[in-house]
């Protein structure tokens, strides 16, 4: 009964979106569980179960750990997703990433070391995770 209640909100969660609006500068640590919408500067960590897009506006430097990732804008710094990563033809991507699948389009800047890594899983307790 009450297992039931907790799973629904776990996947209200991931299906919830939290946008940082062209403009917006922010600075610091993110975490969620929840899909990500990129449009303005975030300087720092983000982490979160779901799904994170970059828009042509968006820029990240820091830390990303994510299911998956659309980066049509920027991205410099340190990259886990536990699924795949797709670059839009206007990407720049810059750092160290650690990937399962990676979609590139004709046009995007990819200057990174990259690590592909099959089911790619959180050492700490062995679930699938960014």
């Amino acid at each position: 009964m009450f297992s039931e209640k907790k799973s629904s909100n776990s996947k209200k969660n991931i299906q919830e979106q939290n946008t940082i609006t062209t403009g917006t500068k922010l600075t610091g640590d993110v975490v969620g569980d929840g899909n990500f919408r990129i449009e303005g500067f975030l300087e720092g960590t983000l982490k979160t179960k779901g799904k994170v897009v970059v828009s042509k506006t968006g820029k990240i430097v820091g830390v990303l750990e994510c299911d998956s990732v659309d980066i049509a804008g920027e991205f410099d710094g340190e990259m886990k997703v536990a699924d795949i990563l797709k670059l839009k033809s206007s990407a720049k991507v810059f750092g160290t990433i650690k990937i399962n699948r990676l979609e590139v389009d004709s046009g995007a800047i990819f200057n990174a070391s990259c690590e592909m890594i099959s089911n790619l899983k959180n050492v700490e307790n062995g679930k699938k995770t960014a």
